[in-house]
């Protein structure tokens, strides 16, 4: 477990997690879990945070590795690297515990590792099926609306978008004037 300057704990181990979630449950805390990309940090991620938190008394956060979210999500993302994601979620009040998830890790270990007293997670995140077969794991399954009007693949694509409307406008012009050159050279005509 390594501590940042604000005082909260970043685990990359998972055998740290269970002395965690294993102190925590001795001291009769209620322990809740949410996991997820967290990339470019947004008020939708600090309102889920806080939502996450009044289901407990502790709020685990698990957050997929860069090359666990470049194989889901493809080789421009994430935009943020994962020491500055993990770091970032220790700043919210709400969190109290982060811990990175790897691409390697079996399917839902950390969820079996921590057993939650609450899992939470969005729409997006399972299917039907996958929420009845994670009953087994978790005591209470709660599924959060989005707190946000959009979410953080929706600001890059309406970044993306953005350039690329600058872009087409700006060749597009220096485009025509480049082939007018040309043809003007090719009738013999000069300036």
């Amino acid at each position: 477990m390594t501590k940042n300057q604000n005082g909260h704990k970043i685990v990359k181990d998972y055998s740290k997690v269970d002395e965690y979630v294993t102190k925590q449950r001795q001291d009769k805390k209620k322990i809740v879990l949410t996991q997820g990309s967290f990339d470019m940090l947004h008020i939708g991620h600090a309102r889920y945070c806080k939502e996450a938190k009044t289901y407990g008394d502790i709020l685990i956060v698990g957050i997929d590795s860069d090359t666990k979210i470049k194989k889901r999500k493809g080789n421009d993302r994430p935009i943020v690297p994962e020491e500055e994601r993990l770091e970032m979620l220790t700043y919210l009040s709400s969190v109290d515990l982060v811990v990175l998830k790897k691409l390697a890790a079996p399917k839902w270990e950390l969820i079996k590792i921590i057993r939650p007293d609450v899992l939470i997670a969005t729409k997006e995140t399972y299917s039907p099926e996958q929420l009845e077969d994670l009953k087994e794991f978790c005591g209470k399954i709660i599924v959060l609306e989005p707190m946000a009007t959009t979410s953080t693949s929706a600001k890059i694509r309406l970044l993306q978008l953005g350039a690329a409307q600058k872009i087409e406008s700006v060749l597009t012009n220096k485009l025509i004037k480049t082939i007018e050159e040309v043809l003007s050279e090719l009738r013999g005509e000069t300036k």
